[in-house]
C-alpha cells in the first residue's frame, strides 16, 4: 500500500532521491535555469516535505513551499521503478491538501518542457500553464503552471 507522509529530506532514502533529482536537473538545465532547492533548504520552517513509500521503500518525494498568498510545489521526484504507478499524483494530493489546510488559495510551480512526464502529470492533476510568479522571471526555458484550490 502506498503511504504519503511528512518526512525529513535529510533522511537517507529521501536524500538519495533528491540527489537523483538534482543530478537530472543539472544535466538538463544550465545553472542559471536550475531552480531546485538544495536538500538542506527543504528543512526550512516554510517548507512541508513529504515522502511516498511502500513498506520501507521510498518511491517519491515532494514539497510545498508556503509563500505569501500562495503555495509552490517543489522537489517533486519519483524513482524510475515507481513511474506510472500513481506516486506523483499521490504526492500532489498531499501537497494540495496541505495547502488547503494552510489556507493557501492557489498553487504554482516551475518546471520545463524537457520534463514531459512531469508536465503531463501536472496537467492531469488540473494545473494550467501560466506566467511567471514570485521571484521567477520568464527566461524562455521555464514553464510555469498554476492550480486554483477550491
Amino acid at each position: 500500500m502506498l503511504i504519503v507522509e511528512p518526512a525529513n529530506p535529510l533522511d537517507p532514502a529521501p536524500s538519495a532521491l533528491l540527489a537523483q533529482a538534482q543530478a537530472l536537473q543539472a544535466e538538463t538545465y544550465a545553472p542559471e535555469n536550475n531552480h531546485a532547492l538544495p536538500t538542506e533548504a527543504l528543512t526550512a520552517p516554510d517548507i512541508r516535505f513529504f515522502a511516498a513509500r511502500e513498506g520501507d521503500t521510498v518511491l517519491g518525494v515532494g514539497a510545498l513551499a508556503i509563500r505569501d498568498g500562495y503555495g509552490e510545489v517543489k522537489a517533486m521526484f519519483t524513482s524510475d521503478a515507481a513511474r506510472g504507478k500513481g506516486v506523483g499524483a499521490a504526492l500532489l494530493r498531499m501537497i494540495e491538501d496541505t495547502a488547503r489546510e494552510e489556507k493557501l488559495p492557489v498553487l504554482h510551480l516551475e518546471t520545463g518542457e524537457e520534463l514531459a512526464a512531469a508536465v503531463r502529470l501536472y496537467e492531469r492533476q488540473g494545473f494550467k500553464r501560466s506566467g511567471a510568479f514570485g521571484d521567477y522571471e520568464d527566461d524562455g526555458i521555464s514553464l510555469f503552471m498554476t492550480k486554483v484550490l477550491d
